[in-house]
């Protein structure tokens, strides 16, 4: 019985890389939203009328389910085809950023924003699956990867500045209304370019319910971390996150049938025992913990250059283009060789203590010339987070085997999300909870503003020194 070749090989080259740009354009589009929003964040809250804490939620509602449905998303490609999946999770993705741009209120928006993070995890959880396929051959994936590498750091610098420019120049909805004629056109190009799904191989079920589980312990746990209630509110939210955080690893634990027995029902999303790796479980607690310090800072930073400093959206996004900027540049020439040349451990390291400095100087330097006080901040957080990403993802990814790399790859992914989502949700609680305490007790309230945004930053290098600690402890040489 002949073999058949693999989809990528049968395929002109001209067209699989045609296919990686539609690809990329619509990994592109998913990555922009996740930064897109944090210049414009001041004036939604102006005009929409978020309070301080609920202000989290336009980029935790996003984050969220992003992070908590990739494997369940990852899982039904496999089931469903990639193919379908990546258009259903592009074209949902293109009606929700038009409901967030026609939002009138903060509820509309967070429940669009949560819409959008639903189809975000459907398109970006098959990506790197249908590379894959596309490019079998090692020269040629090595390439596509770099690319889908390169995409996703320039992503976030165009994302950055975009929003600022948009929010100054047309108004705010414009950040979610780009993303209309963007998706339609990728999803056009998807559907022409991109090679249909073959027929559906084994059985078994996805698991849904794990998904919901997992995502809705997650939503539970920020809003026990913002709620604006008092205690007993916060204290209920926190059972419930409990509880359901609880029941999905007992859910998880099950055992479960070979995809191919006779009525194999849904297969866990996570096999516990990749935990029993140092490198996975040691590697992802110290990615969560960079993750919460990097976007909690980012969340904080841009309301910092405006309502402290003064500063315009395109200002501000100005302003934070130096991070990304060094970021891709570190990433894509410096990363990979210090990497090889002194080891993964070795660069994460250093890469975390780097961003401990830069995140301790931003404390110490409030309300300075930028030049000055915020510039060599910027510029050493690129620097420590250009090595720290890749380094983090090659210890995650050290001890993976063929079994079981999909799944290693699918929790460094859902490890970045949860980070970011918690990492936000702590920083805007305790900065609002230090800004409130200071105006009650008379202080001016630019004062208290700025005092909330330093009280932060310290956090935030407080959450990248725990990360070292992890790392050196946790991972072994």
């Amino acid at each position: 019985m002949a073999v058949p070749a693999a989809p990528g090989i049968e395929r002109p080259m001209r067209s699989r890389w045609f296919a990686l740009a539609v690809l990329c354009g619509g990994l592109l589009m998913i990555i922009l939203d996740g930064t897109i929003v944090s210049t414009a964040l001041p004036t939604i809250q102006s005009d929409l009328g978020f309070s301080p804490e609920g202000l989290a939620w336009t980029v935790n509602a996003y984050l969220v389910p992003l992070g908590g449905l990739l494997l369940l998303a990852g899982r039904l490609g496999d089931l469903l085809g990639r193919r379908r999946m990546l258009v259903a999770g592009l074209s949902l993705f293109v009606v929700a950023s038009l409901l967030c741009g026609l939002a009138v209120g903060p509820e509309m928006l967070v429940a669009a924003r949560f819409v959008q993070g639903v189809a975000a995890a459907m398109a970006s959880a098959v990506v790197l699956g249908m590379i894959v396929e596309l490019f079998p051959e090692p020269a040629e994936r090595g390439r596509a990867m770099g690319a889908y590498a390169f995409v996703g750091a320039a992503g976030a610098s165009i994302g950055t500045l975009l929003g600022g420019v948009l929010t100054d120049a047309v108004g705010w909805p414009w950040i979610f209304f780009v993303n209309v004629p963007i998706g339609i056109v990728v999803v056009v190009l998807a559907l022409r370019t991109l090679p249909a799904d073959g027929p559906r191989t084994g059985s078994g079920h996805a698991d849904v319910l794990g998904g919901v589980l997992v995502t809705a312990g997650l939503a539970a746990l920020v809003f026990t971390i913002i709620a604006p209630s008092g205690p007993l509110v916060r204290v209920i939210a926190g059972v419930v996150a409990g509880t359901l955080l609880v029941a999905f690893v007992l859910r998880q634990r099950r055992p479960s049938r070979p995809r191919t027995a006779p009525g194999a029902g849904a297969e866990p999303l996570v096999d516990l025992r990749v935990f029993r790796s140092r490198a996975v479980s040691g590697g992802n607690v110290a990615q969560l913990l960079v993750v919460a310090a990097m976007m909690g800072f980012q969340f904080t930073v841009a309301l910092y250059l405006q309502h402290s400093l003064g500063y315009t959206p395109t200002q501000a996004g100005l302003a934070l283009l130096p991070v990304p900027v060094v970021i891709a540049v570190v990433s894509l020439t410096a990363a990979g060789r210090l990497i090889t040349r002194f080891g993964a451990r070795a660069v994460l390291v250093v890469g975390e203590s780097v961003l401990v400095v830069g995140l301790a100087l931003l404390t110490v330097t409030v309300g300075g010339d930028y030049a000055v006080s915020i510039l060599p901040a910027m510029v050493l957080l690129g620097l420590g987070a250009g090595v720290v990403i890749p380094a983090v993802n090659t210890v995650i990814m050290s001890d993976a085997t063929p079994q079981n790399a999909g799944l290693a790859s699918g929790l460094a992914n859902t490890s970045q999300q949860v980070g970011a989502a918690i990492g936000i949700a702590v920083l805007a609680a305790l900065a609002a909870a230090r800004t409130d305490g200071l105006v009650t007790g008379g202080v001016p309230t630019a004062a208290a503003l700025a005092s909330g945004y330093q009280l932060a930053f310290a956090i935030s290098a407080v959450l990248a020194a725990l990360a070292t600690v992890v790392t050196l402890v946790v991972l072994r040489r």
